[in-house]
């Protein structure tokens, strides 16, 4: 890929961009260049000087090594964590501000280890029936059109239904949920913001007022699961319990709904899969992982802990890595084809859910909700493509995905 491909862009190995659009239409193409070039590593000053790994090999070393990465900044800012309060003046290891995935060792155990028995396999097996149900409902108020925008009406609504109902938020409040997770993900590029701390503070209170009815009437749900939890015999404190939600708000809910979306796009541009998915149900779960496998959406990020040399570049302490595991998943000297989605790929141990001791927590949950929408929305609508009046809009940013998807069934 040129230069002259990516307006905006000087060089993608030295200014590299995860927020504008170009990145956004065709992140694949851009790594696939930076390997051939020989630039494992690339790098921009945007956002606070980043490094960005490009294989397979290098984004593994960097998600295993917790002595010379923290996890206390996971997305990408202009400033550090601890600079985007009043209050603090220094790192906010090991705890950090969305716990467990923000949290360095040894806390980091303490923290995964309290959420660990509502992600587990069984427990989340025991909402298949329910996100079946609301893949249903959702399809039945598509199927009298002819034509869909899916993103808003299907991919986007499930998980967000979903963790709305573990979190024992009513539903005529789910949509609060799209303009915080547009907080948390979007518009990266932004300095702070009188409007981005008024939404914070909207997202704050709701949730403060939410936890504190917990008090008068208890509830079998997340929070309430958290509530009897203590540290070091001390319950979580509110700020605890905000950070760990505002975890699920974002992974829980757009990082899901950006791979259910890219499938479906998969799906409405490539007819022999669509097909062979609608005659054999049975490999739509050998799909979905192709699919987590050739769209991942989330790049994850770190920060440097001291001034070091790691693999023949300088880094700073408090520089960025961003780590976009799908660089890794189309990395071709670990995949056969790694640029071809081959539904039926017999071995296929990507990184879509992570390395190491942040490996995602909720991965069994977005699996069975991805699995369910992909077959419920097959069982209803077995042909379709894409609306050639609407452009396909991808997300920028640390979760690509379609924005907007409208399909003609």
């Amino acid at each position: 890929m040129t230069d002259s491909q990516c307006p905006g862009v000087s060089s993608w190995a030295s200014d590299f961009d995860h927020g504008s659009q170009e990145y956004a239409d065709d992140p694949y193409s851009i790594f696939e260049g930076l390997r051939r070039s020989g630039c494992p590593i690339a790098h921009t000053e945007r956002y606070g000087n980043v490094w960005i790994p490009v294989t397979y090999d290098i984004i593994k070393q960097i998600s295993l090594d917790t002595k010379n990465f923290s996890s206390e900044g996971t997305i990408v800012q202009k400033k550090r964590p601890y600079q985007q309060s009043i209050f603090l003046e220094e790192s906010l290891s090991p705890i950090g501000i969305m716990p467990p995935i923000s949290s360095d060792p040894p806390f980091h155990k303490v923290a995964r280890s309290l959420l660990a028995p509502i992600f587990s396999s069984d427990a989340v097996g025991l909402w298949e029936q329910q996100i079946e149900a609301t893949c249903q409902s959702l399809i039945a108020a598509m199927e009298d059109k002819e034509s869909h925008e899916v993103m808003e009406h299907y991919c986007n609504k499930i998980p967000s239904i979903i963790m709305a109902k573990m979190l024992g938020i009513p539903d005529y409040d789910i949509d609060k949920f799209d303009n915080w997770i547009n907080f948390f993900i979007h518009r990266i590029e932004e300095e702070p913001s009188k409007e981005r701390l008024l939404t914070y503070l909207k997202y704050k209170r709701y949730m403060t007022n939410h936890i504190s009815g917990y008090t008068k009437n208890p509830k079998n749900d997340i929070i309430g699961h958290l509530l009897q939890c203590k540290i070091s015999g001390q319950p979580l404190t509110t700020s605890y319990l905000l950070g760990t939600i505002s975890l699920l708000l974002v992974a829980g809910i757009h990082t899901v709904s950006s791979a259910m979306g890219s499938s479906l796009w998969h799906l409405a541009t490539n007819s022999v899969d669509r097909r062979r998915l609608v005659e054999n149900p049975d490999m739509i779960p050998a799909a979905v992982e192709e699919f987590l496998r050739a769209y991942a959406p989330l790049a994850i990020a770190r920060l440097v802990k001291e001034d070091m040399e790691f693999q023949g570049v300088q880094m700073e302490k408090e520089d960025w890595v961003l780590i976009p595991v799908v660089a890794a998943n189309r990395d071709d000297k670990h995949f056969e084809n790694a640029n071809e989605v081959i539904i039926d790929r017999k071995e296929n141990h990507h990184a879509a859910f992570g390395f190491g001791i942040h490996h995602c927590l909720g991965e069994h949950l977005a699996r069975l909700e991805i699995t369910t929408a992909i077959k419920v929305f097959l069982q209803s609508f077995q042909d379709f493509t894409l609306d050639q009046k609407e452009n396909v809009i991808w997300s920028s940013g640390q979760a690509r995905g379609p924005l907007k998807l409208s399909l003609i069934f």
